[in-house]
């Protein structure tokens, strides 16, 4: 599931420097949606490249066909029905959700997604929100007494008719949304004014999709010089952290862990945004669990980065230095017996996680166990497939 978030930047939040100020901090933090109201939305769109949400406070239909006049100048990607109606309690919900006013604006076919915020103020508007989900590309419902069994309610009652946008007012309240049910919210929106919690929310989001890998320890059986190959140095537009790398191999089931040059040497400067991973053929692990051969890595590309715990995040490659380097050919055999190989530079600063700790390639030797991911599967076209498929 791909986690969005969405931060509130409407006329509630303060005049337009107020708004203004969470807008430009959403960009820079890297926030997915922006909610304004529709006079703001031409503004927005002057402030950078972000999907602009926009409440509809008027239901005349007159407005609504021009909001779909694509002569316009500008246009939101969603138009959000609720505010100032049904669905935050300033107008009484019917007792028949078929008279509603918001529903059946919802209703109505054009040429923008629709989404509908609601308040969950008491059993009836959680039983609104259900139904506005049927008919809304993006339901957002929030509370002033916010707890979880709404949600709870809404995640397990609602599935995959809508994109669920829970309202949040902190990153721990994110991170609870995203974990509820083990499902979560597919979003968050976010209202506050603090830049810091902004940027903490937008790290939760990141944190939601990464992985946690089970890293093993395999025994190295053979290593030895084998002449020359092209070598591939994966220079990213991150800076690695000392206990972080990138997974490589000669066969997608075991990836071997090599470590990024963080490491000071008395012949070259650390280079902490580069991994050595590696000759042309290897596959390295990319961050939808994938994995391309490192002679198809380009810039814009992503890769997955891994620490010694097997948490993960992405980086963007900036560069890839592909050059004929010597050698070596490191064997490894698995607790279950699998055979696993990998080609790495013969060089100090080549460096890989040993049970013994940190071990440049150079020193390895036969009896070390060496970190890597291993899983039981074959690939085909970076895809995990249910196949045969012998590597050797």
């Amino acid at each position: 599931m791909t986690r969005a978030v969405w931060i509130k930047a409407d006329d509630t939040v303060g005049d337009w420097d107020d708004r203004r100020e969470r807008i430009t901090t959403a960009l820079e933090a890297g926030a997915d949606w922006v909610l304004v109201d529709e006079d703001d939305v031409e503004r927005v769109r002057e402030l950078g490249d972000i999907n602009v949400a926009a409440f509809r406070t008027d239901g005349d239909v007159t407005l609504i066909d021009d909001a779909e006049d694509e002569t316009t100048t500008a246009q939101p990607d969603t138009v959000v029905v609720g505010k100032e109606g049904e669905g935050d309690g300033t107008v009484d919900l019917p007792n028949d959700f078929s008279g509603s006013a918001d529903l059946s604006t919802l209703r109505r076919n054009g040429t923008v997604d629709w989404g509908s915020y609601v308040r969950i103020l008491g059993k009836e508007y959680e039983e609104f929100a259900e139904t506005s989900a049927t008919e809304a590309e993006y339901t957002i419902v929030a509370g002033e007494d916010w707890t979880i069994i709404p949600l709870e309610n809404l995640i397990a009652r609602i599935g995959e008719e809508t994109t669920l946008v829970a309202g949040v007012t902190s990153a721990d309240g994110a991170k609870t949304a995203f974990e509820t049910l083990e499902i979560g919210a597919d979003a968050v929106l976010l209202d506050s004014d603090d830049p810091d919690e902004i940027r903490r929310t937008v790290e939760v989001r990141d944190e939601a999709e990464r992985e946690n890998l089970d890293l093993e320890y395999a025994e190295v059986v053979d290593i030895e010089q084998i002449g020359s190959a092209d070598r591939v140095c994966v220079d990213t537009g991150s800076l690695l952290e000392h206990d972080e790398g990138m997974l490589v191999g000669s066969m997608s089931r075991g990836l071997v862990f090599v470590h990024a040059e963080t490491a000071k040497s008395p012949y070259v400067a650390s280079r902490p945004f580069r991994v050595n991973a590696g000759a042309v053929h290897a596959y390295v692990r990319t961050p939808d669990g994938g994995t391309k051969y490192l002679s198809e890595l380009q810039s814009g590309d992503e890769v997955q980065l891994v620490d010694l715990e097997g948490n993960t995040r992405e980086a963007i490659v900036g560069r890839v230095k592909i050059e004929k380097r010597p050698m070596f050919r490191v064997a490894l055999e698995t607790d279950d017996g699998d055979h696993i190989e990998t080609l790495l530079q013969n060089a100090e600063t080549i460096k890989v996680p040993t049970a013994e700790g940190r071990t440049a390639v150079t020193d390895l030797e036969a009896g070390d166990h060496l970190l890597l991911y291993y899983e039981d599967t074959a690939r085909h076209f970076g895809e995990a497939v249910e196949e045969s498929i012998i590597e050797k």
